[in-house]
């Protein structure tokens, strides 16, 4: 049995995750956390996720709640995870962090915390958007230069960072089985008389609006054909589910980084 505990634990993100460590029959909640102040700081986190009082209080120190506990799952803000993440490593637990926007620098702190405690980060759960990941290796590798590359990605009018960290991996995952470097060859602007478009670049677009809850396209261009692989997300849960299968794999693992790649085999 892994005891689980969870942070931002009284959001919707929260909420899902905590509901569905209940229904797991490998995992138990000891712990639930929110940030300091938080009007929901006392109460049962079952009751608060609509699943039925569980006999754990929601707190404000991550310490505390990981006494009993074997690994964290957090999905809040890449600073609030990297001081998570120390908590973890000094402490030797395990961690899912689900959080996005994480600069190159963000990512290199996440790696030293990583060399004393085992973590599961991917800029994003949801295993069919990871079997895309796995698919666009294969694409990119047998298309070679004769295709161009565009990605275009959609997301409700809330989301803070842009393009999504979904988007960037996607461009990354083709620029490396591509031997380009994606910072040197990643294309976020284009307007006025900015030239032909290089053989090279890999076009990204981004468009915000409404509730729309995620959805990537990348589109192999050729001449006189085209593919376009996309993924649309109709809910969340599909972030709270890998995040859960992420947990029921890490148990056990030793230190080190690892991605929903190695999660799922698909390495």
């Amino acid at each position: 049995m892994t005891k689980i505990v969870v942070t931002g634990a009284a959001g919707r993100m929260g909420g899902r995750i905590i509901s569905l460590v209940v229904e797991a029959d490998n995992l138990q909640l000891v712990g639930a956390v929110e940030m300091t102040g938080h009007r929901k700081i006392g109460q049962d986190a079952g009751y608060v996720a609509a699943c039925g009082d569980l006999g754990v209080r929601i707190t404000d120190s991550l310490p505390k709640a990981l006494e009993q506990a074997d690994l964290l799952i957090d999905f809040t803000f890449p600073q609030v995870s990297l001081r998570n993440a120390a908590i973890c490593a000094d402490l030797g637990k395990a961690m899912v962090i689900g959080s996005t926007g994480f600069n190159p620098q963000e990512r290199a702190e996440l790696e030293v915390f990583a060399q004393r405690a085992p973590i599961v980060f991917a800029p994003n759960m949801s295993v069919g958007v990871n079997v895309c990941f796995k698919l666009l290796k294969d694409l990119a590798r047998t298309l070679g230069e004769e295709f161009d590359v565009e990605i275009v990605e959609l997301h409700h009018n809330k989301k803070k960072d842009s393009p999504s960290g979904t988007a960037v991996r996607m461009g990354e995952v083709v620029a490396e089985a591509l031997g380009r470097d994606y910072n040197q060859v990643a294309n976020y602007h284009r307007q006025g008389m900015c030239g032909e478009r290089t053989s090279e670049e890999i076009g990204m677009q981004t468009v915000r609006g409404g509730d729309i809850v995620g959805e990537h396209t990348v589109y192999f261009i050729g001449m006189g054909e085209r593919i376009e692989l996309t993924h649309r997300a109709m809910s969340r849960d599909m972030f709270a589910r890998g995040a859960i299968r992420a947990a029921q794999w890490l148990g056990g693992k030793q230190p080190g980084l690892y991605d929903m790649q190695a999660v799922l085999g698909l390495d």
